[in-house]
């Protein structure tokens, strides 16, 4: 029987935090090691000031993520105000910058501009947040029972194909001229996008995740709504992404094409309104009004959560912070 047992530490080696980043190691080797020498001192003070900068660099500003879009922007606009001091087509016709700023000076004078972007915004989000509780469960069921799959997989996908702009006649047929037919193009238009960005991230949860699921004993609802819901949730949020781009498309389509009755005016209605008038300032002003709603809220809503998302499971690289 030997006199000197060696130490438990020196035979069986610490287990490393899993998951850890490489300075995270480094600081964890030099810290579990018997004996501390100078090589050590120096790879655990490296390891630290790598967290600590790491650190601080996600505490600071990337400025970039705001200058360039800036930049490019203001590129954009002396592109086109280049073009129109050349003289190739009326100013009529083609508007300057100057000369839709203005436009959409007057609009906001007049209220119009205000009463535009809330009926269109409010449109989309309650047709939105509507498609949302609708697809959900159905994207669900469709991805847990095979059967049901098979059955409606291919007319959701010919759905989504379908432009939403062929449910507008149909609509005013069947709801005349209400805000039921612009919602009912709306949920058209989002639905199906919803449902197959479900299904497609359902589709890539390592088999692991259900077994594990069965183990603990979970029944379909549980196995649906606690394992299967969350481990699809980068499919998912894009296929809301996806969902929230073509019911904007689809609700201003519809605000075009269907005017009067009790429907409200929205930016669609603008659009039309400035074809009307053959005022190309009008329509400018709309389109771009049109493009700043949904830049915005692909910036305030979907970019955070999609970020927050990718940094909790460990996928957002350091260049991307």
């Amino acid at each position: 029987m030997p006199n000197n047992p060696t130490p438990l530490a020196e035979t069986e080696p610490a287990v490393e935090p899993l998951g850890a980043k490489p300075e995270t190691r480094k600081v964890h080797a030099a810290l579990t090691r018997t004996s501390t020498g100078h090589e050590d001192l120096r790879e655990l003070e490296a390891g630290l000031d790598s967290l600590q900068s790491d650190a601080a660099r996600k505490n600071r500003i990337d400025w970039s993520r705001v200058l360039l879009p800036v930049a490019a922007l203001v590129v954009l606009v002396l592109v086109w105000q280049f073009y129109v001091s050349l003289g190739l087509k009326r100013r009529d016709l083609v508007p300057g910058p100057l000369d839709v700023l203005g436009q959409i000076g007057a609009l906001w004078g007049e209220a119009k501009l205000q009463e535009a972007v809330w009926t269109s915004l409010q449109r989309g989000l309650v047709g939105f947040l509507i498609s949302v509780a609708i697809a959900t469960p159905v994207g669900l069921l469709l991805a847990q029972v095979a059967p049901l799959r098979r059955a409606f997989g291919p007319l959701i996908s010919g759905l989504q194909v379908l432009p939403s702009v062929a449910w507008v006649p149909a609509a005013i047929i069947w709801f005349g001229l209400t805000d039921a037919t612009v919602y009912f193009v709306v949920f058209m238009g989002a639905i199906p996008s919803i449902i197959n960005g479900l299904i497609s991230g359902v589709d890539q949860i390592p088999p692991q995740y259900r077994r594990v699921g069965t183990v603990l004993g979970a029944n379909r609802f549980q196995m649906a709504v606690q394992i299967v819901l969350p481990a699809a949730l980068p499919g998912y949020l894009g296929g809301l992404k996806q969902g929230w781009a073509f019911s904007w498309r689809s609700l201003m389509a519809a605000e075009i094409i269907a005017v009067g009755g009790t429907i409200g005016f929205g930016l669609g209605s603008l659009l039309d309104q400035g074809r009307i008038l053959s005022d190309m300032t009008v329509v400018m002003a709309a389109i771009l009004l049109i493009l700043a709603v949904g830049i915005l809220i692909e910036l305030l809503v979907f970019a955070p959560i999609e970020k927050r998302l990718l940094r909790s499971r460990g996928l957002l690289s350091g260049s991307t912070r």
